[in-house]
C-alpha cells in the first residue's frame, strides 16, 4: 500500500517519514517509537530511524515526550505540540480535533489505556498486511461522539457514546466463482485494562443498542417534523452499515479475563434492554490474542448467544457493505 504524504516534502524541512509521522501522533495522540515503527517502517529492525525523526521533530517544536510511567528504562511516549497540531490542519488532509494532547495529560494514569488502543489498531494493520487486507496508520480514530439522546448536550454520558476507537477495515475473500469480493467493516471498538466494572462494560453495550436505534428529532422551535418525525437512525448518516461491536480486554491473566467475558454474557444475557438489540454483531477477546491470531481468527466470544469463541468479525451482518 503506498505511503500517504500529508504535507509538502520541502514543508519545514521535514523528510518524508517526518511528515508520516506528525499526522499518525496527532490522530492517534501517544505513542511509543516502537508503534511508530511498526506502523510506518514495519520491515525495520529497530526503532533507531523513528528515533532519529522524532528528534528532529522535537528540534521543531512539532512533537513532545513524556516518560513512560511503568517503564523502568525510561521509555518515552510521544504526542503532537500545540504547534504540530496547528502544521497537520494546515495540510487539510485529516479532519481537525478538538482534543489536544497536553504535557499534563501526557502524563497522566490514562497512559497505558492510549497505548492499548493504539496497540490493538496496531493489531488490526499487521494482519491486515499479512491478509493483503486494507487498513492503515490512520484508520482507526479515537473517542469519536455519537449523539444517542436527544436534548441538552450538558446531559454528558447521557446524551453521548464515545467509543474508545471507531476502526474501518477492508477485507478481501475470495467467492465461490474464483473471484474476489471486497467488505467493508467498520468497528466501535473498546478497551478494557481490567480497570472498569463489569456493570460499567454492560452499561456501554446498553449505550451502543441504544445508538443503533435512536432516531433524532427535531429541536422545538424550529419548525413542525415532518409525518411525525424523522424515520431513518442516526448511524446510517454516518455509517454504510451499523459497525461491529469489539470488547478487547487486556491487564490481567487469561483466567481472569476468561471470567470477566463470563460475567460480561451473564449480565448482558440478563439486560432485557439488550434483547431488542440481540441481532447487534458484538464480541469479547482480548488484546494478546488479537496481536498473536488477528482478528479475524476464532478468538471473539460473542456478548449474546453462543459462548463459543468464533471469527464472529467476518460473518455478514443484515446490513453488509461491499467495498467499490
Amino acid at each position: 500500500m503506498p505511503r500517504p504524504r500529508f504535507l509538502d516534502p520541502t514543508d519545514r524541512g521535514l523528510s518524508q517519514l517526518g511528515q508520516e509521522i506528525l499526522p499518525v501522533l496527532y490522530r492517534h495522540r501517544l505513542l511509543t517509537a516502537s508503534q511508530l515503527t511498526q506502523l510506518l517502517r514495519p520491515a525495520a529492525t529497530s526503532t533507531r530511524y523513528i528515533r532519529q525523526q522524532l528528534e528532529v521533530l522535537h528540534g521543531r517544536g512539532l512533537v513532545e515526550a513524556s516518560v513512560r510511567r511503568t517503564s523502568r528504562a525510561g521509555e518515552l511516549l510521544w504526542y503532537t505540540t500545540a504547534l504540530g497540531c496547528e502544521v497537520v490542519e494546515s495540510g487539510g488532509e485529516l479532519a481537525p480535533r478538538a482534543y489536544r494532547m497536553t504535557e499534563d495529560a501526557a502524563a497522566s494514569q490514562l497512559q497505558e489505556h492510549t497505548l492499548a488502543v493504539n496497540e490493538m489498531g496496531l493489531a488490526f494493520v499487521q494482519h491486515a498486511r499479512r491478509l493483503g487486507d486494507e487498513c492503515g496508520p490512520l484508520d482507526w480514530d479515537p473517542e469519536v461522539a455519537h449523539r444517542v439522546r436527544d436534548g441538552d448536550s450538558r446531559l454528558g454520558d447521557e446524551a453521548f457514546l464515545v467509543p474508545d476507537s471507531v476502526l474501518r477495515y477492508i477485507h478481501t475473500a475470495s467467492t465461490a466463482d474464483g473471484g474476489q469480493q471486497r467488505m467493508l467493516l467498520t468497528f466501535f471498538c473498546e478497551i478494557d485494562r481490567a480497570t472498569m466494572s463489569i456493570a460499567r462494560l454492560a452499561a456501554k453495550l446498553h449505550a451502543y443498542a441504544r445508538y443503533a436505534r435512536y432516531i433524532p428529532q427535531p429541536a422545538l422551535g424550529r419548525g413542525r417534523p415532518k409525518a411525525g418525525g424523522y424515520r431513518r437512525e442516526a448511524w446510517r448518516a454516518r455509517y454504510p452499515s451499523f459497525p461491529r461491536i469489539l470488547l478487547v480486554l487486556d491487564g490481567a491473566s487469561p483466567s481472569q479475563l476468561a471470567k470477566r467475558t463470563d460475567d460480561l454474557r451473564a449480565l448482558a444475557a440478563a439486560d432485557a434492554r439488550l434483547q431488542p438489540a440481540a441481532d447487534l454483531q458484538a464480541g469479547v477477546t482480548t488484546l494478546e490474542q488479537l496481536r498473536t491470531r488477528g482478528p479475524f481468527a476464532p478468538i471473539v466470544t460473542p456478548v449474546l448467544g453462543d459462548p463459543e469463541p468464533t471469527d464472529v468479525l467476518l460473518r455478514p451482518s443484515a446490513t453488509a457493505t461491499s467495498a467499490a
